[in-house]
């Protein structure tokens, strides 16, 4: 009875360390963030999310990505470095922006308002490319912004919607040039989709079980 008990407890321990080192695999950022393709073979799930945000709001997939890789690096815990008090004491952040997509506290919540989301966690990749197309699309409404115009969604995306239509990013160049990579990126990105496309749509279909 001792010795099934022992191998009970090593049974278990063994499968809290796989499921550990499962969470750490699936949370862990692309090894290739610069090829779509990659991306997306790799996170075999986000594909399905990303498209179903596209269906929902309408900002495609390759810009979702592009703002995912400038906000965060595709890492689903991100969050602003902390200020240094007299140069060398850890402080507070700079903003609540967490996540992959960087929302901020109150925008978060505003979002899971408006879309009725209520257990929607910014460290989750599906709520996350939903949030981005959610305000893409409220950007379209509110400011004519194209949900295909990677560079000026960002923009919006980065000052706020009050802030993009007083202009403040004009007084920010180091905010366009970001915004410009952005887009850089988003035109690889689609690109990338379209060669792949094929393989991503049969996804789980090639599953062999």
């Amino acid at each position: 009875m001792r010795y099934l008990h022992k191998i009970y407890n090593i049974n278990l321990a063994f499968a809290g360390m796989l499921f550990v080192s499962l969470l750490g695999c699936s949370s862990s950022p692309p090894k290739n963030m610069a090829d779509a393709c990659e991306i997306l073979k790799e996170k075999d799930d986000w594909y399905d999310a990303s498209q179903d945000a596209f269906e929902r709001w309408g900002v495609p997939v390759h810009v979702q990505l592009a703002i995912i890789h400038q906000e965060s690096r595709f890492k689903h815990n991100a969050k602003p470095p902390r200020e240094k008090l007299f140069w060398f004491i850890p402080w507070f952040r700079k903003s609540s922006a967490y996540g992959y997509a960087q929302a901020q506290d109150a925008t978060w919540e505003w979002y899971k308002r408006e879309t009725g989301r209520r257990w929607a966690d910014r460290n989750d990749y599906e709520d996350a490319v939903d949030f981005i197309g959610w305000y893409g699309s409220v950007s379209h409404s509110k400011l004519g912004i194209s949900k295909w115009d990677a560079y000026r969604q960002y923009l919006a995306y980065h000052e706020g919607q009050g802030g993009y239509k007083r202009g403040s990013y004009r007084q920010k160049p180091w905010l366009t040039k970001v915004a410009r990579k952005v887009d850089n990126n988003a035109k690889r990105y689609r690109a990338q989709i379209a060669k792949c496309s094929d393989s991503l749509e049969r996804g789980w279909s090639l599953w062999p079980f």
